[in-house]
């Protein structure tokens, strides 16, 4: 990697650390003094200072940040977890003189932890698949959506089977549409995973099918909804839930949008206050895995639809603690829609 892409020196404007950045791909980039790390910049950071009227032409000490978080080369082995302490996407290795020898990416740290060794968990899975999977019709009028193939298995075996490598084998699964269907699969020797079948008897929202488990589940569990999966360490999320004490976790995945247009910044008489080309949003995203500690359950009323997304809004008015882990987009499949499942289907083929 040629770190030079992701450097600028002090004294170039704002509008050179954009081109820099929009180079690099990355998002970022490391302001600094000679040789020596002196600051950090984003390209969040460049979007806001244009948005409040600041000039390109400004130079790029105007909106940098002068404590940048950064690793000695001795304490590399941290940045991971730094990186998700942090909530942030890079952090520099530096030498005794302050001078940039490396940058850990958070989009590169998958790519290592996969050729770890797995740390064994052993807590329960809860998978969430009760649902009509109406996005995927016409496909689930004839097969549930946990049942919907990816490749050589369902969407539901691959969910399983990557908690499996984590020791994750207690699977409960949460069934209504065409459950027949779906217990009828698992029942085949050739599949079996050994899943306990949770019945809902009318529909009652992703909170009110899992209240169905208050009183079974006595320990953290993990909770995946059927269509989706995640590439990220497992155990480090667990680690982040519990030295959090969380009631619930969210595991999020950040997402950036692009708006195609030129926009117009206007004041309340419409006079033009400025201009962007193609602003881009950032956005944490709820991917639909959770981790969830049994009192949570307590917190759901009985016998009422509701959606778990209700039920953690109505912790955080309780003041119960509720945790947001942060993932990169490309770290999460969502095969919900038909443009979605084939790209599911693309990238695990390249695995």
């Amino acid at each position: 990697m040629d770190i030079r892409k992701y450097i600028v020196e002090e004294n170039i404007s704002v509008f050179e650390t954009m081109r820099q950045i929009e180079s690099g791909a990355r998002g970022i980039v490391f302001v600094c003094k000679g040789q020596k790390l002196y600051a950090v910049v984003t390209d969040g950071d460049v979007r806001r200072h244009i948005l409040c009227g600041g000039s390109l032409e400004d130079p790029v000490s105007v909106i940098a940040h002068k404590m940048p978080v950064y690793l000695k080369e001795e304490q590399e082995e941290q940045a991971g977890s730094l990186m998700l302490q942090y909530y942030i996407t890079a952090i520099p290795i530096v030498n005794d003189d302050g001078e940039i020898i490396r940058i850990r990416f958070w989009k590169d740290e998958g790519d290592n932890k996969v050729k770890q060794e797995k740390r064994r968990l052993n807590i329960p899975l809860v998978i969430m698949a009760g649902g009509k999977g109406t996005r995927l019709k016409p496909y689930t009028d004839i097969l549930p959506k946990p049942l919907i193939p990816v490749g050589d298995k369902t969407i539901t075996e691959h969910i399983i089977d990557r908690f499996a490598e984590y020791d994750c084998r207690q699977v409960s699964m949460i069934v209504n549409y065409k459950k027949d269907l779906i217990k009828a699969y698992y029942a085949d020797s050739e599949v079996q995973r050994g899943i306990h079948f949770v019945e809902e008897m009318e529909y009652m929202g992703t909170g009110g099918g899992l209240k169905l488990l208050a009183g079974e589940m006595k320990s953290t569990f993990f909770m995946s909804n059927c269509d989706i999966l995640v590439d990220a360490d497992y155990a480090e999320i667990l680690d982040y839930h519990k030295q959090s004490g969380n009631i619930i976790t969210m595991v999020c995945a950040e997402k950036k949008y692009e708006i195609p247009y030129g926009t117009v910044r206007t004041d309340q008489n419409h006079r033009v206050l400025g201009l962007e080309e193609k602003p881009q949003f950032e956005y944490r995203v709820n991917t639909g895995f959770y981790v969830i500690e049994p009192f949570f359950l307590e917190q759901i009323p009985h016998n009422t639809f509701v959606h778990i997304t209700d039920v953690i809004e109505e912790c955080i008015t309780n003041g119960e603690k509720v945790g947001c882990y942060l993932i990169h987009d490309d770290a999460w499949m969502d095969m919900g829609q038909f443009d979605e499942l084939e790209e599911m289907k693309k990238r695990l083929e390249n695995l």
